[in-house]
């Protein structure tokens, strides 16, 4: 076949076009962007979404992508991301050194500012067909960036302004002139008062489904009872606000009959508030609650009485609440499937009792420094909630090994456990999840002192489905543990083995001889750990991205310039600037993050 390009004089245009929208990953977008002009050229139709920082030189920049990409619909550009010109993995990518060098002084010579109205003036006129706008911190952008975008940009149906310093005019052209809007985020918008909302409201009645509202001081209950006035297709509310009362709450409540997730982080709201949102918002599914200091058990009998349809609940640091709300919740809400609880002292074994005898549902349950929950809650959810999923324990003091028992024997499609400092919680647990928890694929137990390698053994026997596993801080884990997990969970692709100190070298050969999928692996403070470890890792594992390995006094500059050579995908090393050579810091490139950084 030499001589012959069978590919481009056998395959058209569309055909090539839908083998690059189902790429898996940019890296091999770009490696196939490079073959030939063709392929270039079909590779930068193919691309719908686009991703830059708001810093360095956005404004160049968004106009030489404009010019190239021409069917952008989701723009995301974020001034926290580093605003390195995408000419910097040319190098890296194989372009030639003269072409590179040529591109980067071209790069270089753009002007070094944050993103601006010229910019958003430019976004308007490259990618007018543009639906979804991500605006991350960009505090140059004014009215008058935003009301270029609107004008051109008229499919636009999401917005993100999070920290962007736009006030009233810009979104009240957003209101007039993009129709299809369906989801704004206003997060951190100090510019914006409730003119520009109630605008916006008004213009986007019939299209607005998702409000999120963060720390605008000037937006009141004026806003949300225009949005309840006028948005009756408003199907997710999110607010946080100290200035938003009982009265906007409610006017949401009576004017949104199709409200489905609400969170509330609102700290003058009140009983009242949440009774009127049982009592009228009956396809509600999502509520989460955060640090409420004005409510009772009262509002949640409300919403157990009315909102039938729940399914997610979320309650964070709400002091006032008890076992009473809760059981009624349970008693109301047969459908819920995830229950999150954070810091409510008041809640003990009794409420979580009522969830596994009435919520059979229940598919994800998270428990957050709850001090007073312990092994009889996660008894009776075992014997109730077969099909649940997912469990996550934080600083859970009084929960032991008998409630992971519990939930091993009766939860068997348990796919995700997360527990850390749960200092009750040993060995013991652990293996009943490996005898009986075939299906798990995520186990993180986080400085967890009493649970050793005889756990980890169990679950390399039983689990081999496992790809995420963390044991960060499990002081009794070693050789012996990580050994099982390489030979018996080959689909691993995350690993953290931070703090161990009495892993060595061998393990790390067992996972890169039994682990070739390895995309992730923590090890910083591993005091045993040395550059033949690393080199037996990363000559098996070829997809490794990241690799953290600080406070390892046994990993010298040698090893981790093994790292670099050896894994292509490499994109994140995390290590003292003192162990990486000249030589290596070149060969990187900016492809790696945090690679010299001072700790």
């Amino acid at each position: 076949m030499r001589g012959h390009d069978w590919i481009n004089s056998m395959l058209p245009d569309e055909l090539i076009l839908e083998i690059f929208r189902n790429l898996d990953s940019k890296t091999s977008r770009d490696a196939c962007a490079l073959v030939c002009r063709r392929w270039l050229t079909l590779e930068r139709l193919s691309r719908d979404t686009i991703r830059i920082g708001g810093s360095g030189s956005p404004d160049s920049l968004v106009n030489l992508i404009a010019s190239r990409f021409v069917n952008v619909t989701n723009l995301y550009i974020d001034e926290r991301l580093s605003g390195a010109h995408p000419f910097d993995s040319g190098r890296r990518a194989g372009v030639r050194q003269s072409t590179w060098l040529r591109l980067r002084l071209m790069a270089e010579r753009f002007e070094s500012y944050c993103l601006s109205d010229a910019g958003l003036a430019a976004v308007a006129d490259g990618f007018t067909k543009l639906e979804k706008l991500t605006l991350i911190w960009c505090s140059n952008a004014t009215n008058a960036g935003l009301t270029f975008v609107a004008q051109k940009c008229r499919s636009l149906k999401c917005l993100d302004l999070q920290g962007c310093y736009v006030g009233d005019q810009g979104l009240g052209a957003i209101g007039e002139c993009c129709k299809q809007l369906e989801v704004l985020n206003l997060r951190f918008c100090e510019g914006l008062t409730d003119t520009g909302l109630v605008d916006l409201a008004i213009g986007c009645e019939k299209t607005l489904k998702s409000l999120g509202v963060a720390a605008c001081a000037k937006i009141t209950d004026v806003s949300l009872e225009a949005v309840g006035s006028h948005c009756r297709n408003l199907e997710t509310l999110s607010l946080d606000s100290e200035y938003i009362n009982n009265k906007g709450v409610i006017a949401v409540a009576k004017g949104c009959p199709l409200l489905k997730n609400l969170n509330l982080q609102c700290i003058m709201v009140t009983d009242e508030a949440l009774t009127a949102v049982g009592r009228l918002c009956v396809l509600l599914e999502s509520l989460a609650l955060h640090s409420f200091q004005r409510f009772s058990d009262k509002s949640l009998c409300a919403i157990g009485k009315g909102c039938k349809k729940l399914k997610s609940l979320m309650l964070s640091d709400c002091y006032f609440l008890s076992d009473k709300g809760l059981e009624a919740v349970a008693a109301g809400c047969p459908e819920l499937s995830r229950l999150e609880i954070n810091g409510c002292h008041n809640i003990s074994t009794y409420g979580l009792e009522s969830i596994g005898r009435s919520c059979m549902h229940l598919r994800e349950l998270a428990l957050l420094y709850c001090q007073k929950v312990g092994d009889e809650a996660l008894s009776e959810v075992g014997k109730g909630c077969k099909y649940l999923q997912a469990l996550h324990l934080v600083d859970c003091s009084v929960i032991g090994d008998d409630a992971i028992c519990s939930i091993a024997i009766g939860c068997k499609n348990l796919k995700k456990l997360h527990i850390r400092r749960c200092y009750e919680v040993g060995s013991k647990g652990i293996i009943a999840i490996g005898d009986n928890c075939k299906y798990l694929t995520d186990l993180s137990i986080r400085f967890c002192d009493r649970v050793g390698d005889e756990a980890l053994v169990a679950i390399g026997n039983g689990c081999p489905l496992l790809r995420h596993l963390n044991v960060s801080g499990c002081h009794q884990i070693g050789d012996t543990g990580i050994t099982a997990i390489a030979r018996g969970c080959p689909q691993l692709t995350y690993l953290d083995v931070s703090v161990l100190q009495n892993l060595r070298d061998m393990a790390l050969a067992e996972v890169g001889e039994g682990c070739p999928l390895l995309k992730d692996i923590v090890l910083s403070h591993c005091r045993e750990i040395t550059d033949v470890g690393l080199a037996h890792l990363v000559k098996r594992c070829k997809w490794l991205e990241s690799c953290y390995m600080v406070y390892c006094p046994g990993v010298t500059a040698a090893g981790v310039a093994t790292v670099i050579s050896t894994c292509v995908n490499i994109k994140k090393v995390l290590i003292e600037k003192s162990k990486v050579s000249a030589r290596t810091r070149r060969r990187a490139g900016s492809v790696i993050s945090y690679l010299c950084v001072d700790l």
